[in-house]
This record gives structure tokens, C-alpha cells and sequence, in this order.
């Protein structure tokens, strides 16, 4: 292993020695995923357009999603089977793959299989190349690099708005995805040749000793998710609480299972348990990554359709959510403790207030104010998420903070995916069912944000619980 044995980065030697190259390598993935995750809403109306089936919209996050849980659950344990640049090589061709279906699909259900294919790809990516850090450099330098990896989400989001917007102005929304298809393809042959050190060519040494792959669970929650999406598919009243219970039941039992099998569990012990910060706190994150994923799914579609907004336009409203996450964590970065119940609080009434001000300016129109409601849900993220990452971990025992650390980005992932299958419910219910049209827009402008102010809600009374359990914590701790 190749590195720094300072706390103080040596950029010069570290470039000298090929490993910085090799790290911007590795960081590509991340971005290869992230950009994809925020330029697909933007190239969403003309994709309907084309393809038609806007009854499906929500499917293409909740599939997306599903996948990168699944791959990035399984890329951290393949390691220790298969070598690292294997790993890489063939995330990156999934990746590549499921892109270029999404670029050739004649369908939206065709379309969709590309999504699963690209989550699974990109999922993998980005697990890989934490695991890449790991080991392929030296723990002297891990908080730099990962701060680095952090800063490459802030510029996913900011290209991929503009890259989807371009592509769909200039050529094709298929262009866009065609762009991917290209940047794995690539990835996986410059793999062969980047990860060439010994520690990426062979598996750990550790046969036998890696947890087993949660099979059960993550079976469990993907039959959930797809329940709870098919519920919005052809609306009828028997036929959707019917599949929305049994999604409801399926999320239920993914949960049961996780906590019966400790050794591969992805969650620490009472996940929503009030009583502690922990279950406090994962509630909340629940909660709010259910309710405010609806505008990165329907916002542009619907702005386009009900006010002829134009795309780039939407997509940087988009942007501007993201940006307001990362500059507020690095403004809030540095507070004081004894600040921290004051900060999960206010950001949480931030998020709450975006949700509630969508349902207000997306059917009014007005740019500013919509604006103005993304920023206070990304900024309310971005004070509040470091302090409840603090605060979930610290709380947790000893030999379960390096699951609840794991947790927090991991239930992110799984309320985006049931949140835009339950936001694809309420779409279609109040209007996209009968197609996409200025009336159905102005309909479904109306309900679908109002529909998650409730989970808001829910988010604030959970962020009061976390703040006065884990005061009351430090207080019998002192």
C-alpha cells in the first residue's frame, strides 16, 4: 500500500506516485452515479413524450434505488471473495449495460429494466470505491479522500441538470444516457489497467469471515417496494389497498428479518424505538426521505406540463437543493455541541417547511418561491444531517455504531425508493391514470405534495424526540 504517513497531505508525492491518479479513478464512479441520479429528472417530460407511460415515473427512482441497495450491500462483501478490480470491472459494465437500454428502450418498461441494471451498477460503484480507500491507501489520508469523495456529489449535482438538459435540447434525451453507456464502458476497460497493485488483484484474506449476504431481507424489501409501486398502476380502490397493504407488510417483515440476523444485519437493534435517540433519529430520517423525494421525481415533469418552465431551468432548481446541502454542512460543520439540539431541530422545521411550501408554489408556478422551497429542504438537510449522524451513532452501544453509521445513508436510500413509489400512488390517483395533460399536471400539483406534509410532521416530532433523548443521555452520562 502506497501513502502518506502524515496527517498533512503530500499532493506532489502522492501524484509522483500514481496513487493520486488512481484516486481520481476510483472517484469516478461516484460521479458516473450521481450525475445519473440528478439528470434523469430532467430529461423526464421528453422521455414521457416519447415513451409515454407517465403512470411509471415513479418507478424509475424506486427501481434505481432498489438496485444500488442490493449492489451496494453485496459489493462490500464481495471483496472478500473476488478481487477488487474484478469488483470494479464488472459494476462498471453493469453500469455501461443498463445505461444503453435505458438510450435504446421503445418502452418505459423496457426503459425501467435499464434503471434496475444502472442502480445495480452504480450502486456497486460507489460502495467499491470506499472500499478502494480502504485499501488501497493509507488511513493518514482517509479523511482528506473522503472529503474529496463528499465534494463530488455537489458536482453531480450541478452537471447533472446540465448535462440532461443539453443532451435533451441539442440531440436526444436518449444522448444523455448514451453518455453513460460510454463512461462505464470505459471504466471497466481503464480498470484493468488503473488497478494493478497487488491489494486490488486479489481478494482479501479474510474467506469465511465476512458477514453473509442479508439474502432474506433485502428479498423481503424488494418485493415491498414493487408492491407498493404496482398499487399506483391502474388505480382501483380493492386492487391498490390490496398491494399497498401487502408492501406495507413486506417493508414490516424486511425489518423483523434484519434484526434476526445479527451477523449480516444492516440496522441497529429498536430501529424505531422513541425511547432512544437511535430510533428516534432513524425515524426521522425515514420520514423525511419518504416525503421529500416527490419533487426530484415529478417536480420538472410537472412544472414543464403546467407552465412550460423550461427544462434546464427545473433541473437547477433541483441543483440548487443539493448545493444547499453541501454548503450548509460545511457552514454548520464546526458548531459547538451544546448547539446541536438547537440545529436537528431548525433544520428539521427547514425540510418541513419545503415540503409544505411545494404543495403552495408548484401549482402557482412562481420560480422564486419554488426556489426558495428547495433550498429550504436541502439547506435543513445539511445543518441537521451531520449533527443526527453524530447523534444516531454516539447513542448506539459500542458494538453497534459501525452499523448505525451504515444505517443512516442506508435507510436514505430506502425511503427514496418507497417514497417514489408511494409519490407514483398519488400521482396517478389524482390524475396521471388518464395521462399527461395541462389538467392532470394542475391536479396532481395539488395532492401529491400535499399528500407528504403528514411525513413532515412526523420528521419534526422525531427530531424533538432525538434531540431531548440524547440530551437526557449526555446528562446521565455526565
Amino acid at each position: 500500500m502506497t501513502g502518506i504517513s502524515t496527517n498533512r497531505v503530500d499532493w506532489r508525492a502522492l501524484w509522483a506516485s500514481g496513487d493520486l491518479a488512481r484516486f481520481c479513478f476510483i472517484s469516478l464512479g461516484i460521479l458516473l452515479h450521481a450525475t445519473n441520479e440528478t439528470m434523469v429528472a430532467t430529461v423526464m417530460p421528453a422521455m414521457v413524450g416519447e415513451l409515454a407511460g407517465v403512470q411509471l415515473v415513479g418507478w424509475s427512482l424506486a427501481i434505481y434505488e432498489l438496485g444500488a441497495i442490493v449492489a451496494g450491500a453485496a459489493a462490500g462483501r464481495m471483496v472478500s471473495y473476488v478481487a477488487l478490480r474484478t469488483n470494479m470491472v464488472v459494476a462498471a459494465l453493469l453500469y455501461g449495460a443498463g445505461a444503453l437500454i435505458c438510450a435504446t428502450s421503445p418502452s418505459m418498461q423496457l426503459f425501467l429494466a435499464g434503471r434496475l441494471i444502472e442502480g445495480l451498477g452504480g450502486g456497486a460503484l460507489v460502495s467499491l470505491a470506499f472500499v478502494s480507500v480502504e485499501r488501497l491507501f493509507s488511513r493518514a489520508i482517509w479523511p482528506q479522500l473522503f472529503g474529496i469523495m463528499s465534494a463530488i456529489w455537489g458536482v453531480a449535482a450541478f452537471s447533472g441538470p446540465l448535462l440532461g438538459a443539453i443532451m435533451t435540447e441539442l440531440l436526444s434525451w436518449r444522448w444523455a444516457f448514451g453518455i453513460f453507456t460510454c463512461g462505464g464502458t470505459a471504466m471497466a476497460l481503464a480498470s484493468l489497467i488503473v488497478l494493478n497493485t497487488p491489494e486490488a488483484t486479489r481478494p482479501q484474506a479474510t474467506a469465511g469471515k465476512a458477514p453473509p449476504f442479508p439474502f432474506a431481507a433485502l428479498g423481503c424489501l424488494a418485493v415491498a417496494v414493487v408492491l407498493i409501486a404496482s398499487a399506483g398502476v391502474d388505480i382501483a380502490l380493492l386492487r391498490s389497498s390490496l398491494l399497498m397493504a401487502l408492501g406495507l407488510v413486506g417493508l414490516m417483515l424486511f425489518f423483523y428479518v434484519d434484526a434476526l440476523k445479527p451477523r449480516s444485519r444492516l440496522f441497529p437493534a429498536r430501529l424505531f424505538s422513541w425511547r432512544t435517540p437511535v430510533g428516534a433519529g432513524m425515524t426521522m430520517v425515514a420520514a423525511f426521505s419518504v416525503a421529500t423525494c416527490s419533487f426530484g421525481v415529478y417536480g420538472p415533469l410537472i412544472l414543464t406540463s403546467l407552465h412550460n418552465i423550461p427544462l434546464l431551468t427545473t433541473g437547477y432548481i433541483i441543483a440548487a437543493e443539493s448545493i444547499a446541502w453541501s454548503i450548509l454542512s460545511i457552514l454548520v460543520a464546526n458548531a459547538p455541541p451544546h448547539r446541536e439540539r438547537l440545529i436537528i431541530v431548525g433544520g428539521a422545521l427547514m425540510i418541513a417547511a419545503g415540503i409544505a411550501g411545494f404543495a403552495y408554489t408548484i401549482p402557482l408556478g412562481s420560480i422564486p418561491l419554488i426556489l426558495l422551497c428547495a433550498l429550504l429542504q436541502g439547506g435543513g438537510f445539511g445543518i441537521a444531517w451531520p449533527f443526527l449522524t453524530r447523534v444516531i451513532v454516539a447513542s448506539a452501544p459500542e458494538d453497534e455504531q459501525t452499523i448505525a453509521s451504515a444505517a443512516v445513508p442506508t435507510m436514505q436510500r430506502i425511503g427514496y425508493a418507497v417514497g417514489a413509489a408511494l409519490a407514483g400512488i398519488v400521482a396517478n390517483a389524482s390524475g396521471f391514470s388518464e395521462g399527461l395533460n395541462h389538467d392532470a399536471a394542475a391536479n396532481v400539483a395539488s395532492w401529491l405534495f400535499l399528500a407528504f406534509v403528514p411525513l413532515g410532521i412526523v420528521g419534526c416530532l422525531a427530531a424533538l424526540r432525538t434531540s431531548s433523548t440524547a440530551n437526557r443521555l449526555q446528562e446521565a452520562v455526565g
